[in-house]
């Protein structure tokens, strides 16, 4: 079937994460269910634009943000660029359809001076478990990582004396990202009592439960909450807000863009240019606040 063979060619050939291998079925999944359903199409090889403009009519009638159907619309796209190469179809019917406009939203970030609390200022205990906490957190934000990067970090892609992080990131694209003393210093103090809790382990993951267990999507998010919920009143409190407080703060401190493309793993400046958006806004902040006409008055 040719959505088993578009699966397969994803995984393979593209090599999708698990994650976005199921995100992408199940988005063709929910178009060839409407088209079934709706317009009595069991060949999803015999849609048309038509099809698909009612398909976004019926999501937006839902509530689906346009955000979300976008996505969607991109693996559809996908999907008949696939076929098209196989010569299934003769024209992909996505290139006359329009996609809902999104509104533009900036990506909620940490301001500095309450990071510089949680790291300064909030104890952690000086057993495994503070300092592990204490190490995931600052690895996070010092090297814009994403959660699932952090869980699959191995002991081995750390190196401690070029102050390097090796990061498997989306599509197994591996990136090198450098990072200061501070980190340095809390990393040693955490694989030295890594070591002496659990032993000499060369190859192994960096950060582990006190079982000794991997770690889980759940846990990192209940860690990071629980700690920055001590210095912020932000409703977003996940893993991701410490790589867009990363972000941020780079290019608010005048970082290249493109360095900080390359330090987040973006496939294409596009997906960076969201942080410029939050430097603009900070130079109107501090221009009402000094020039003498900023006020309007």
């Amino acid at each position: 079937m040719v959505k088993q063979s578009f699966y397969k060619y994803l995984e393979f050939q593209k090599r999708f994460s698990k994650h976005t291998l199921l995100a992408y079925k199940t988005d063709l999944e929910q178009y060839h269910t409407f088209l079934a359903s709706k317009n009595g199409i069991e060949d999803i090889t015999k849609a048309n634009h038509f099809h698909i403009r009612s398909w976004i009519v019926d999501m937006l009638q839902q509530k689906i943000a346009p955000k979300s159907i976008n996505r969607k619309l991109s693996c559809l796209n996908s999907f008949y660029k696939y076929l098209l190469q196989r010569s299934e179809i003769r024209v992909n019917p996505m290139r006359k359809v329009q996609t809902p406009k999104e509104s533009k939203r900036l990506p909620n970030y940490i301001k500095e001076e309450n990071l510089d609390k949680l790291f300064n200022e909030i104890p952690f205990a000086l057993d495994y478990e503070g300092l592990r906490d204490k190490a995931m957190l600052s690895t996070l934000y010092n090297c814009g990582l994403r959660r699932a990067e952090l869980i699959n970090l191995q002991i081995s892609d750390i190196d401690l004396v070029k102050e390097e992080l090796k990061v498997l990131g989306k599509r197994s694209k591996e990136r090198i990202i450098p990072f200061g003393n501070d980190l340095t210093s809390i990393l040693n103090d955490y694989l030295d009592i890594r070591e002496k809790t659990f032993g000499s382990v060369d190859d192994d993951f960096l950060f582990v439960t006190s079982k000794a267990k991997k770690l889980y999507p759940k846990f990192v998010y209940n860690l990071v909450n629980k700690y920055l919920s001590k210095v912020t009143t932000n409703e977003k409190r996940s893993p991701h807000i410490l790589r867009h407080s990363f972000a941020t703060h780079l290019s608010n401190n005048g970082a290249d863009l493109n360095a900080i493309k390359e330090l987040l793993g973006h496939s294409n400046l596009a997906a960076t240019q969201i942080y410029t958006h939050n430097s603009i806004e900070r130079l109107k902040e501090v221009y009402k606040q000094a020039h003498p006409k900023g006020t309007g008055e």
